[in-house]
């Protein structure tokens, strides 16, 4: 009898997590670590993040953290060499990362052409400059490795901003671009690099609970047929199978995992 449960080992392998100390990838990094692989955490939060390490190191799996700013793509691509030299090859690559400008976020009566240049470049460019990286180093050193992105509901349709109504939250036009051009940015990767068994796909994230206003958690579960938002440890696990043998005949997907918000 096949062991299916062993396809979702990451045993021997190597995981690459970018933005691994934010709300998701947080949960992103122990699931990978507890499935067996040795991971690298990268992020710019250097006291979360060590934390982090420390508390997976203590508790037998293998991890260890580099500083890593994915906003100075000038350095990052050279940078990422690096690691990868000392720590690769890598068998999974997972960009969790949410870059952002300070400011972040702005109205699109607000915005100006500053603003968004900065978010853009920040955000969905750094995706696609690291990634494309990743992908070359991957097949130089002929590992069918898997790129697995973070996108969102509204990568995929457009913003219902009735949630917003009664609170000081709002939708973001800049944030709608970024994350559809990551969708699609990932198909292209899955079609480019499929002849060399590397695998890309995306993981389209609903509303993620984090002590969000009251009225607008109230508008949004009432929209979602499951009638809550999500559990940050719910998309790690959907990243997870990606990551791992249990999906090895999936590329070019956009999975959501949305409470099924976009179905209605």
């Amino acid at each position: 009898m096949k062991q299916y449960l062993d396809k979702f080992s990451l045993d021997n392998k190597v995981v690459f997590v970018l933005g691994g100390a934010g709300l998701i990838g947080e949960e992103i990094v122990q699931a990978v670590a507890s499935a067996g692989a040795t991971l690298i955490l990268l992020d710019v939060n250097s006291k979360k993040a060590k934390a982090i390490v420390e508390d997976i190191n203590a508790s037998g799996q293998k991890a260890v953290f580099e500083y890593f700013n994915a906003m100075d793509l000038e350095k990052s691509e050279k940078q990422l060499e690096k690691i990868w030299k000392q720590y690769g090859p890598a068998d999974v690559w997972v960009n969790a990362s949410y870059p952002r400008t300070a400011d972040w976020p702005r109205s699109l009566e607000k915005m100006n052409l500053s603003y968004l240049r900065k978010n853009v470049d920040a955000h969905l460019n750094s995706c696609l400059w690291l990634s494309r990286k990743i992908a070359l180093l991957m097949k130089k050193s002929e590992v069918q490795g898997s790129i697995i992105h973070l996108g969102s509901i509204y990568g995929v349709q457009a913003n219902d901003l009735t949630i917003y109504e009664g609170t000081k939250m709002s939708g973001e036009i800049s944030y709608s671009a970024i994350k559809g051009g990551i969708v699609n940015f990932t198909r292209y990767l899955a079609s480019y690099f499929g002849p060399d068994g590397i695998r890309a796909n995306c993981v389209c994230p609903g509303g993620v609970l984090d002590h969000q206003d009251k009225q607008f958690v109230r508008h949004y579960e009432h929209k979602v047929p499951l009638k809550r938002m999500a559990k940050a440890e719910e998309i790690a696990s959907a990243v997870l199978f990606l990551a791992c043998e249990a999906s090895s005949y999936v590329t070019g997907t956009t999975l959501m995992v949305d409470g099924g918000w976009t179905i209605v």
